[in-house]
């Protein structure tokens, strides 16, 4: 399990964007505030996301934690201070986890449009035992009338759907659409004239008063 020690005091590198302003909190525990490394937090984020358990080494010892939220500078990009929220032991957990595509469709190949309905699997259980991402191949999508289903999705034991169906579709095939060219309408100028020549014939005929 992936580790960030944390300071209770702002080092002097956080003016530099060394250091992160953070905050960890619990069911159970109040909010308290910490620092933490800029490097070492985005080697853990991108390896554990929101749906993984990491340690937080603290003063007061070690806390079993989550990344609860992030927030990112929106000029910038990197972050400017982040949520973690403690476990306790045994406690099963929410998250929405990501669904990554790989391999290749021959019904792709062969002209179809990878439809992706799921791009997120909703799962309870031990933080522990949550993965990072969910992994689906897309090569078994050969025809155009394929489909993968939640059911085809492996889960690692004591991990669980949540609020999910074994029948939800997670990907696709559709048949591509052919753009239909739109043929510009040639304008009657001839009946153009002759609709101008006539209300010209009308205005001459009105008696003037």
């Amino acid at each position: 399990m992936m580790q960030i020690t944390t300071s209770a005091r702002a080092p002097k590198e956080i003016k530099r964007e060394g250091f992160i302003p953070a905050v960890y909190y619990g069911a159970h525990q109040a909010s308290t505030p910490i620092f933490i490394d800029a490097i070492e937090f985005k080697k853990v984020n991108a390896a554990v996301g929101e749906s993984g358990s990491i340690v937080l080494v603290t003063e007061h010892g070690n806390e079993n934690a989550m990344i609860q939220d992030v927030q990112v500078d929106p000029v910038k990009g990197f972050p400017i201070h982040v949520d973690f929220y403690t476990l306790e032991k045994g406690q099963k957990v929410h998250v929405k986890t990501p669904i990554t595509i790989v391999g290749e469709s021959q019904a792709v190949k062969d002209g179809g449009v990878l439809v992706k309905v799921l791009h997120e699997l909703s799962v309870e259980g031990d933080p522990a035992k949550l993965p990072h991402e969910f992994t689906v191949d897309i090569s078994s999508l050969v025809t155009k009338d394929d489909v993968i289903h939640v059911r085809d999705i492996k889960l690692p034991a004591g991990v669980e759907l949540y609020h999910v169906t074994l029948d939800d579709v997670v990907v696709s095939i559709t048949e591509a659409k052919e753009e239909v060219e739109e043929v510009p309408v040639a304008t009657d100028l001839s009946a153009i004239e002759v609709e101008e020549k006539g209300k010209k014939e009308e205005e001459a005929e009105v008696p003037a008063e």
